[in-house]
C-alpha cells in the first residue's frame, strides 16, 4: 500500500509519507457542513447567466513532488486531479451521497461473496487516439495495473486478490477475485483504476509517468514539464461524461494551463492580480489568505476529503503499551482548540478516525471529548506520579514520548502543549523523508502520524489490518495489542466480504469505535481541500475525493 502525502495540514512542514504496499513505506454529518464551508464545490458556483464557451483556465497547484501523471501509478492529489480530466472510469461516485453511479459501465452485478463483478459497458466511447473502448480495454487495463506490481502503489491495494478479467462480449466483462473484495466497486470510480487505451500498456511505466498514454476523458494532454507546467486541450467529440456532471458532452473551456506556486502569498497574489484563475493549495488557505482573495472578488470553495483523518499513530511496544497512557493521551487532546488554532474558526473538528465525508463514517465524538482531569486520573491510577514540575514518572522512568515528524510545525507544538498539561512529555524528533520512512517501517517511534484520501473506509483495512500490514511495512504494524489486532482482523474480514452497504457500514462503525477506544489511533483533524476561484470562473466542481472536475466549468468574459 502506498501512503500518500495527501493534504498535509501544515504550511511549514514536510509531512512524512508512510506506506505498506508491496508494503514499503513511502511513507454523515459534521460540525460544519463539509460541502458548504464556503461555496458548495459539488454544485459549483452556478449563476443564471448564459454559459460562455471557450477560453483557457489558468490554475496553479502548490507542487508536483513526484512528477508522475500515470493514474495507475501516482497517488499525489494534484496529479489525480489532472488524471480525472484525462481518464474515465467504469463508475463514478456522487460527491453528495457517496453512491456509486454508472459511467463507462452502464450497470453491474456483484456476486454475493464479493469475489466477482460483471459490468455492462457503453458502446459509444473512444479513446483520444481513436481506439474504441470495449471489454478488452477493461481487461487490458486491470491486467496492466496488476502487472505494475509495487509501482501501482495504490492500485495494488484496490485490486487485492485480483484473479483476472474475462471478456464475455465486446460490451460485457467479468472481474474475478480469489478473495472477497467488497471495496472494489468504489475503487472502479477512482482515477487509480482509470482505463487507459490498450496501446498505453505497451509503454514503460517510466514513459507513462511522463504522460505518454491515452485516455478517453474530456481532455487530452498536450504538454507536461515535470515540476513546471501541464497543459490540457478539450476533446471536441467527447460525449459520455458521468451523469453527475450537468454537462456530459465536450467541455465548455478550450484548455487548461497549470503552473506550480509553492508559497501561499505568491499563490493568492497571482490570483488577485489576475495572473491565474484558480489557486489550488495543498493545505487549506489560511484565514488571512481567504479574507484577502474574497476582498478581491474571488470565491473560496472548500470540502472535507474522505479517507483517513490526520491520525497520530502509537507504537504499543514501548511506554504506550500501557493502556492507561493511551487513554490519557486520547483525553488530553483538545481537537476543537486544534481546529481553530492551527487553522481557523469554523474548521471542522475531527469526530472519528476517518473523515466525515467518507460514506461509512460514524460520529465518535463522545469518545474524543477533551477531558484533562480524566486523563490525569487515569495516569494517577496507573502509577504515573506527577513531580513538582508537573511531569510524570513511574519507577524512575519519565513519561516521555517521541513523536517522529518531518519538520517543525505549530501543530506539533500545540500537541506538545496539550499533552504537557496532563504531565506527558512530548519530544519532537525531526527527520528527513528517508529517515521518516525507515523509522515508520521499523517501528522506531513512540508516535508518528499519517492520513490518506479514499472514498471508502476500506482504507482502514489497508493501513491497520495487521493480517495485511506486517512489521517492516508501516506504522500500522505496531499500533495494536494482540487482542485488539485479532478483533480488528475479524471485523476487517467481515467488511471486505459484505456487499450490503448498510451492514458494511455497521461493521465499520465497530471498527472505528475499537480503533479509538483501544487507543490504536488518535484523530487530530478532518482534512479540508480549499480552492479560490476568480469572479470570472463558474461551476468549478470537486469529485467526492475532492479532485478537480472540469466538465462544467466555464469562464465569463
Amino acid at each position: 500500500m502506498s501512503f500518500e502525502q495527501s493534504h498535509a495540514p501544515s504550511r511549514r512542514s514536510f509531512l512524512g509519507l508512510t506506506a505498506a504496499g508491496s508494503l514499503a513505506v513511502l511513507l454523515s454529518s459534521c460540525a460544519v457542513d463539509p460541502k458548504t464551508l464556503e461555496a458548495d464545490p459539488a454544485a459549483g458556483t452556478a449563476t443564471s447567466a448564459a454559459i460562455v464557451e471557450g477560453g483557457t483556465l489558468r490554475l496553479a497547484f502548490t507542487s508536483d513532488v513526484y512528477g508522475n501523471l500515470d493514474p495507475n501509478q501516482n497517488f499525489w492529489i494534484e496529479s489525480r486531479s489532472i488524471n480525472r480530466n484525462l481518464v474515465d472510469s467504469l463508475t463514478d461516485q456522487d460527491p453528495k451521497t457517496g453512491e456509486i453511479v454508472p459511467w463507462l459501465a452502464t450497470k453491474w452485478e456483484v456476486a454475493p461473496d464479493a469475489k466477482s463483478y460483471t459490468f455492462d459497458l457503453r458502446d459509444d466511447v473512444t479513446f483520444s487516439d481513436g481506439t474504441k473502448f470495449d471489454a478488452t480495454a477493461v481487461k487490458t487495463a486491470l491486467d496492466g495495473i496488476k502487472a505494475l506490481g509495487a509501482k501501482a502503489s495504490l492500485g495494488a491495494t484496490y485490486i487485492s486478490g485480483y484473479a483476472g478479467t474475462t471478456v464475455l462480449s465486446p460490451t460485457r466483462v467479468r472481474v474475478d477475485f480469489s478473495t472477497p473484495n467488497a471495496a472494489f466497486l468504489q475503487a472502479t470510480a477512482t482515477t487509480t483504476l482509470g482505463i487507459l487505451s490498450p496501446a498505453s500498456y505497451s509503454k514503460t511505466p517510466e514513459a507513462r509517468a511522463k504522460g505518454d498514454y491515452v485516455g478517453s476523458g474530456p481532455f487530452t494532454l498536450t504538454e507536461y514539464v515535470q515540476q513546471q507546467s501541464i497543459k490540457l486541450a478539450k476533446r471536441a467529440d467527447y460525449a459520455w461524461g458521468s451523469g453527475i456532471n450537468a454537462n456530459t458532452g465536450a467541455a465548455h473551456i478550450d484548455a487548461l494551463e497549470v503552473t506550480f506556486i509553492p508559497e501561499e502569498g505568491v499563490l493568492t497574489g497571482s490570483l488577485t492580480s489576475g495572473q491565474i484563475d484558480v489557486a489550488w493549495p495543498r493545505t487549506p488557505l489560511s484565514e488571512a489568505a481567504q479574507t484577502s482573495v474574497k476582498a478581491a472578488g474571488a470565491t473560496v470553495l472548500s470540502a472535507v476529503l474522505p479517507g483517513l483523518t490526520y491520525n497520530i499513530i502509537p507504537n504499543v511496544n514501548g511506554i504506550l503499551g500501557d493502556p492507561a497512557v493511551r487513554q490519557a493521551l486520547q483525553k488530553a487532546l483538545d481537537r476543537a482548540e486544534w481546529a481553530s488554532t492551527v487553522f481557523y474558526d469554523g474548521y471542522p473538528v475531527a469526530k472519528s478516525v476517518i473523515d466525515s465525508t467518507t460514506p461509512q463514517w460514524a460520529d465518535n465524538s463522545s469518545l474524543l471529548e477533551h477531558d484533562p482531569t480524566g486523563a490525569k486520573a487515569l495516569l494517577d491510577q496507573a502509577g504515573w506520579v506527577a513531580g513538582s514540575d508537573g511531569t510524570r514518572s513511574k519507577d524512575g522512568k519519565p513519561l516521555s514520548l517521541t513523536l517522529v515528524v518531518g519538520g517543525p510545525w505549530a501543530g506539533w507544538d500545540l500537541v506538545q502543549s496539550q499533552l504537557g498539561e496532563v504531565g506527558i512529555t512530548l519530544v519532537q524528533r525531526v527527520v528527513t523523508p528517508a529517515e521518516f520512512t525507515t523509522a515508520s517501517n521499523s517501528g522506531d517511534f513512540d508516535l508518528t502520524a499519517t492520513y490518506f484520501t479514499r472514498g471508502d473506509a476500506d482504507i482502514l483495512r489497508t493501513y491497520y489490518d495487521q493480517s495485511v500490514v506486517k512489521p517492516g511495512t508501516g506504522p500500522g504494524a505496531y499500533n495494536q495489542e494482540p487482542q485488539t489486532a485479532a478483533q480488528l482482523t475479524t471485523l476487517f474480514a467481515q467488511e471486505i466480504s459484505e456487499t450490503d452497504p448498510v451492514k458494511r457500514k455497521a461493521v465499520f462503525a465497530d471498527i472505528q469505535k475499537i480503533l479509538i477506544s483501544s487507543g490504536a489511533l488518535f484523530p487530530l483533524q478532518d482534512r479540508v481541500q480549499t480552492a479560490a476561484t476568480a469572479a470570472t470562473v463558474h461551476d468549478l466542481k470537486f469529485t467526492l475525493e475532492s479532485f478537480l472536475r472540469l466538465n462544467d466549468v466555464w469562464i465569463s468574459k
